[in-house]
């Protein structure tokens, strides 16, 4: 009885399997269909999504083409010729910056901060000084004077020079600047105007215009950047402050690890110790030669070599005859100038945001040999002339301790020789005052105080003895404050 059971249920259940399947198989199709379908009309939408996803992408990168465009031009713009420096001594940019004793602001960004063409800054100065004797007496002893002698400046709170500088690329080929110097007298001078090459070939560089020459060290860098408040005599003696040609610069730039710049300039001449003689042709002429390069990982230096040659006619100048009359007299002839400067940087491990030192020195030796005249009157006429022959010098030392963040203390030295000038027959040298022979010298310390890459406040105190007998004491007060994109310094 069980196997018969069994034996049904079994044959049931193989003659039942077939409709069971069908059935499980047409589920299965539909949920199947059903799943596809779910599918392809998810592609649909993401497709859709897809697509608009794209749009918003091609049109973003249209966006960002179109604004990098515009970036880069301003970007070239503001990285056109080297623009002004701005008050602190940047890192070097023909050596190493290893030791330099303070890092510049860097350029803006591209299209950051900056939505003029040219780039514009300004640079803004003043102070207080505090005189022991009386600045219009001032001259230095022995010496020529030039057109723009410096001196310590006027008495109590005085503005300063303050410049300001346009910059910008011309073409892929020239960049131009223009420096305007705005003085406390409230009258504009033309510092620089120039335009000069992005570069020619083979290390070749050229700049013509006006512009600070590059012979020494210290005369091709602004005011606002220098170490103390004032040049150093030998500046004021032979150059009357800066030398700053009217002509054209060719400079050469070696393709070596080691920096090696060579240069020639042309000019009219009409800056002292030349003057404007309304003549055709060359009037000055500067050659220059500089080497600098890495010493170790805490150090670098640069040293150098230049001469300057010129030129005057009648190059007049007040003086005190022997009984003590104010007199014009003028020096007509030529005048070779050589220079030898070196600087020394130094910071640990090449970092110099907390210490570093900087160590500079330059040398100066003037030949003149022409013609004075005695008691020029309005027409040009003299009472007297005759020869004059003259071999002056001068140097300069100076040291500045960067001890922390910051802050800063420095001392130089100044000294001069006026030589012993002769002067020709038919003259009275007692007629030349300022040329009797004394050698002016000068002791400063200062101290100063930099917030930030755009502001600094100094302290100085100057012992000077430019004429015989008679010493100043000076105090300056000092605040640099700059405006605008600034470029990094030469080294």
């Amino acid at each position: 009885m069980f196997k018969k059971t069994v034996l049904a249920t079994a044959l049931c259940a193989v003659l039942g399997a077939p409709h069971a399947v069908m059935a499980a198989t047409a589920a299965d199709n539909a949920a199947l269909a059903q799943i596809r379908a779910e599918i392809k009309d998810m592609r649909s939408q993401y497709e859709a999504r897809i697509h608009a996803l794209e749009q918003r992408l091609h049109e973003s990168e249209a966006r960002q083409t179109t604004m990098a465009t515009a970036k880069a031009a301003a970007s070239a713009a503001a990285a056109a010729a080297p623009v002004p420096d701005n008050p602190l001594p940047a890192a070097a940019t023909q050596v190493s910056t290893a030791a330099e004793p303070y890092a510049a602001a860097p350029p803006p960004a591209a299209g950051a901060g900056n939505s003029f063409n040219p780039a514009v800054s300004l640079i803004l100065g003043g102070g207080f000084t505090n005189l022991s004797q009386d600045p219009n007496r001032y001259r230095l002893q022995g010496f020529i004077p030039g057109g723009d002698e410096l001196g310590p400046g006027k008495r109590g709170f005085n503005l300063g020079e303050s410049e300001l500088t346009l910059a910008a690329s011309i073409d892929p080929r020239f960049a131009g600047r223009l420096t305007l110097s705005l003085t406390p007298d409230n009258q504009i001078s033309v510092e620089e105007a120039l335009f000069e090459t992005h570069g020619l070939s083979d290390g070749l560089s050229l700049k013509a215009g006006r512009f600070l020459s590059s012979i020494g060290y210290l005369n091709a860098h602004h005011a606002h950047t220098w170490d103390f408040v004032d040049a150093p005599l030998a500046y004021q003696a032979f150059f009357g402050g800066q030398y700053k040609p009217e002509g054209a610069q060719l400079r050469w730039l070696a393709p070596t690890d080691r920096f090696v710049e060579l240069g020639v300039e042309l000019g009219r001449g009409g800056t002292f110790p030349g003057n404007d003689r309304n003549k055709n042709g060359i009037g000055s002429t500067a050659a220059f030669a500089h080497v600098g390069d890495d010493i170790g990982e805490s150090a670098s230096y640069r040293a150098g070599l230049s001469y300057l040659r010129t030129s005057a006619a009648q190059r007049a100048f007040d003086d005190t005859d022997r009984t003590g009359a104010t007199v014009v007299n003028a020096f007509t002839g030529n005048s070779g100038t050589w220079i030898a400067d070196a600087i020394y940087k130094w910071s640990p491990n090449g970092n110099p945001v907390q210490t570093n030192l900087k160590l500079q020195g330059e040398y100066f030796r003037r030949t003149d040999r022409g013609a004075l005249a005695y008691n020029l009157d309005p027409s040009g006429q003299a009472a007297a002339s005759g020869g004059y022959r003259a071999a002056q010098s001068g140097w300069y030392l100076q040291g500045v301790y960067q001890f922390t963040a910051g802050w800063r203390a420095g001392i130089r030295y100044d000294r001069l020789d006026s030589g012993n000038g002769a002067i020709g027959a038919g003259l009275d040298p007692a007629n030349f005052a300022r040329l009797a022979s004394y050698d002016p010298h000068r002791a400063t310390a200062m101290l100063d105080y930099s917030p930030s890459e755009f502001s600094r406040f100094r302290l100085q105190y100057a012992q000077e003895r430019s004429q015989p007998t008679v010493t100043d004491h000076q105090i300056f007060l000092q605040y640099i404050m700059s405006l605008g994109a600034h470029g990094a310094h030469t080294f």
